[in-house]
């Protein structure tokens, strides 16, 4: 490979490494008070300023850490809180399902990197490469989506420096209502994925199902909802075959451009000719 290909393809990953920090910048600021929240929560259960820190930087799990944070503050055994994190963190396995074909042939340094920064916002954003200035859904960059993690995992961190220092200034800060963030930042990534009935669907369920379970203070509410909104969603999907609706409907609009296209491209010929025609009968009379 020549000089000039070399910085040619640095400057391609620096580009998509920026463009995956920038896709995931307004999530990032969006769980601040999310991170503020972990930090100074983590103080107030017992652990030390580093044992928070650390938390923030090893798990890397905001939910995951805030539910374990509450049962070691109510005396929880440790086998317990294993258990229930790993219920909260199971959805991982869906995305690294849903992006294994993506993942699976690159080296294992990338795995194993692009595995711990998994997150739902990740997720949210992975499946886009940026092309010019507007993302390209369904295309995998692994530059793009390293940008996007580690951007991520710097601000949850620093989210999180933020939350112990403020802990030990500012009393009860758990009532200043930040755990909102939570709420706000999934509502932010799930609104811009209802495209089909059976998202929305799917969604509408999980919500009436969560509000239910929240109401009877159902211990499994959340599973019940997640699971029930999912069968919901692909019972519809297939009972309605909605994505062969949405394949047909899709070729049938490609369909109707490609003729539209060769329609304008006839038009613009025949006047072409047309044009000539006159051209020469004007030569003709001179």
């Amino acid at each position: 490979m020549s000089a000039t290909e070399s910085i040619s393809v640095t400057t391609t990953k620096t580009k998509s490494f920026l463009a995956g920090g920038l896709a995931v910048m307004p999530l990032t600021i969006a769980v601040i008070p999310w991170g503020i929240l972990a930090g100074s929560f983590a103080l107030e259960v017992g652990l030390t300023a580093v044992e928070s820190q650390a938390m923030s930087a090893i798990i890397f799990a905001g939910s995951a850490q805030l539910v374990a944070l509450g049962m070691i503050k109510a005396g929880i055994g440790i086998g317990s809180i294993l258990i229930t994190t790993l219920l909260i963190t199971s959805r991982h396995l869906l995305y690294a399902m849903a992006m294994r074909t993506h993942i699976s042939p690159l080296p294992l340094k990338w795995r194993l990197g692009l595995g711990f920064l998994l997150t739902d916002e990740l997720f949210a954003i992975a499946n886009q490469a940026h092309h010019g200035d507007k993302p390209i859904q369904h295309q995998f960059d692994r530059w793009y989506a390293l940008g996007g993690g580690l951007t991520f995992y710097i601000g949850w961190n620093i989210a999180t420096l933020l939350g112990i220092v403020a802990g030990q200034s500012i009393d009860n800060l758990g009532e200043l209502g930040l755990d909102f963030a939570i709420a706000a930042t999934f509502i932010a990534l799930v609104v811009p994925t209802v495209k089909k009935p059976s998202i929305l669907i799917c969604v509408l369920v999980s919500l009436t199902l969560a509000v239910v379970c929240a109401v009877f203070a159902i211990q499994a509410g959340l599973l019940i909802a997640a699971i029930s909104g999912m069968a919901a969603g692909m019972g519809y999907a297939k009972f309605t075959n909605e994505d062969s609706k949405i394949s047909v409907a899709s070729n049938s609009k490609n369909d109707h451009s490609d003729s539209a296209s060769s329609e304008h491209a006839h038009s613009v010929t025949a006047h072409s000719d047309t044009s000539r025609s006159v051209t020469a009968h004007k030569d003709e009379n001179v």
